[in-house]
């Protein structure tokens, strides 16, 4: 059929499904690759040279690099709903489609997960289970953590995870939920049942932050020690978001102090790492290894959007959700 099919980096591509992969294999040759996430743009474009189609996870960086050395590439299908791991304006001069899996698809997955690991972490959950593993059950009276219910929660970034983030605390709690997002209105957030506050402002009365905005020139780095300094001592942490909000070294001295009592977060920036990761050797900071979307409904829904975009490039017609809707201004050629 001359397609060549690369999934990237996608570990949890088709082992739930294996259909899916069925019906990519239907279409053409399929070859899966893992790369580390630093290769350079020339060397994955060589590594990738012949394949038309490529599905890819989080990691690695298609570059402006990798768009100049890459032959053909109709499709880059990312099995997510983030894109910062491509050059959007490389791909497009090249003639590439990027399209990603519809917010929704994983809004409930991402949401429920930022409670559980902050619960986790407030409960001292995994502590407590282990110490009754190990047959230290007498020592239960370490282990006494906090309730969320009527306590301030801080929303950074409404947006389609995090309203839903917000919902669950709101009602699920009773508690005061604060919002921060600079692309929202007053109106809209309100709307979504959180007061809107200004950055700072969120900072000085929460109890319990919520990251999940996506990552950009203003956000990068958005908590830093200035923000730190401004939280409560014994604020609680969750981050489903990305690593790339928060200078992590500003992270570490924030529990060192104890101005953090508890962090939990899925994501981190320059993932994926190793056990020697500095937050690995705090008790109240939970790691998990970006696993969000990791339910089987949403790992359902992920690998439909991913095959149907495939379909449809193949079949000349336009995917959903694509990010450089430009291309198609004109005819698919």
């Amino acid at each position: 059929m001359g397609n060549k099919i690369a999934i990237v980096n996608s570990s949890s591509f088709g082992e739930k499904f294996p259909w899916q992969l069925e019906r990519l294999k239907k279409l053409g040759e399929v070859e899966r690759f893992t790369f580390h996430i630093d290769i350079m743009g020339k060397e994955l474009a060589e590594k990738l040279h012949g394949f038309n189609i490529i599905i890819s996870s989080v990691t690695p960086f298609f570059t402006r690099e990798f768009f100049e050395h890459k032959d053909e590439t109709w499709i880059i299908s990312r099995h997510g709903i983030g894109y910062n791991n491509i050059d959007i304006e490389a791909a497009t001069e090249k003639g590439t489609i990027v399209t990603v899996v519809s917010a929704l698809v994983e809004r409930d997955a991402v949401a429920e997960n930022a409670v559980t690991n902050l619960l986790a972490v407030v409960r001292k959950t995994v502590s407590a289970a282990t110490a009754a593993k190990e047959g230290r059950w007498v020592e239960r009276a370490q282990f006494v953590g906090r309730q969320i219910t009527d306590k301030t929660v801080g929303v950074i970034g409404l947006g389609n995870i995090g309203s839903r983030v917000g919902e669950i605390f709101k009602y699920g709690f009773n508690a005061r939920v604060l919002a921060y997002d600079p692309y929202q209105t007053k109106e809209q957030l309100e709307r979504k049942g959180a007061e809107a506050v200004a950055l700072e402002e969120l900072l000085i009365q929460s109890d319990i932050l919520s990251l999940n905005a996506y990552v950009d020139q203003k956000s990068y780095h958005l908590l830093s020690d200035r923000e730190f300094a401004l939280m409560k001592k014994g604020v609680y942490i969750t981050n489903t978001a990305r690593g790339e909000l928060w200078e992590q070294d500003a992270v570490l001295r924030a529990l060192e102090s104890g101005k953090i009592a508890g962090l939990a977060t899925d994501v981190l920036e320059g993932e994926p790492v190793d056990k020697t990761h500095p937050f690995f050797q705090y008790d109240n900071v939970l790691v998990t290894p970006h696993t969000s979307a990791y339910t089987m409904e949403c790992l359902r829904g992920m690998g439909e959007k991913v095959v149907s975009d495939v379909e449809r490039v193949i079949q000349k017609e336009q995917p959903d959700n694509v990010v450089n809707l430009e291309l198609f201004r004109g005819n698919l050629s």
